[in-house]
């Protein structure tokens, strides 16, 4: 399906790996220049050096170091990715994962990790650009949430507030800048396969002292289509929620964990 994506600027945070790198190669498939940002200059070139092996214009391909926890570094990365590639017309944000914990091991300091890496720095980049797209009478932005901020599991109490923190900014938002040409919609994937998913099965093995295999066929089976997610699927919704068709579609928050916890 041609999004009519050509011609756009799309900034991803978090777009180094896992479903910010899957999200990069859907927008470049509709032939949009990305902008990946990323903490860490060696992933940075890692994820151009794959966008490049798979046959996508160097031109198209842009990056940015920054630590997003730090307001300062997001609103020069913003500020560089526009003097390079023009305005952001899309916003993607995949930055950030707060570590799972068991909930004996949580404390003060951990509560207040899990927002900063997870809920500031998507805050640290919606802010700027929110407003520079209202000004410009539009704009998109996806946030990539994450099911823990509707389901409260005890080993991600402290990254599930703050996920519920974000669908609730996501949805005040959209009601703030609709008139304004601007939406903004949020996504909360289930378990996918990506290098986070693995710090969960983790700490399941640990809490429930079994092997690392036990716990991600534990996880599996818990499954109602019997996988666990590729981060494709997530960035295919991404990209329609960015794109025009989506056009009367903010404030939402579409769940994609294939109906695990039934809910509406």
């Amino acid at each position: 399906m041609n999004l009519d994506l050509a011609q756009q600027h799309v900034l991803i945070t978090g777009g180094s790996k896992g479903i910010g790198l899957a999200c990069a190669e859907a927008f470049l498939k509709e032939g949009a220049t990305v902008t990946l940002v990323s903490r860490g200059p060696a992933n940075l070139q890692a994820a151009v050096h794959t966008l490049l092996a798979l046959g996508y214009p160097a031109g198209l391909i842009h990056t940015q170091a920054a630590d997003l926890s730090q307001p300062d570094e997001a609103v020069k990365a913003l500020d560089k990715a526009e003097a390079a590639a023009g305005p952001v017309h899309i916003l993607v944000n995949s930055a950030g994962a707060a570590k799972r914990s068991p909930p004996e091991e949580l404390n003060p300091q951990a509560w207040a990790a899990a927002m900063q890496s997870k809920f500031f720095t998507y805050i640290h980049m919606m802010d700027p650009l929110i407003k520079r797209m209202a000004l410009r009478g539009k704009g998109a932005i996806v946030n990539i949430i994450g099911n823990g901020g509707k389901v409260a599991s005890p080993q991600h109490l402290a990254g599930g507030s703050a996920n519920a923190a974000l669908m609730l900014a996501s949805a005040g938002l959209a009601n703030a800048y609709a008139h304004l040409g601007v939406r903004v919609n949020g996504i909360n994937p289930g378990s996918t396969l990506t290098d986070r998913v693995q710090q969960s099965i983790d700490v399941e093995a640990r809490t429930k002292q079994i092997s690392q295999a036990q716990a991600q066929a534990l996880l599996t089976s818990k499954l109602p289509l019997g996988r666990l997610a590729d981060p494709k699927e997530v960035a295919n919704a991404v990209v329609f929620l960015a794109s025009d068709r989506a056009s009367y579609i903010t404030g939402a928050i579409v769940q994609m964990d294939g109906a695990l916890v039934p809910m509406i």
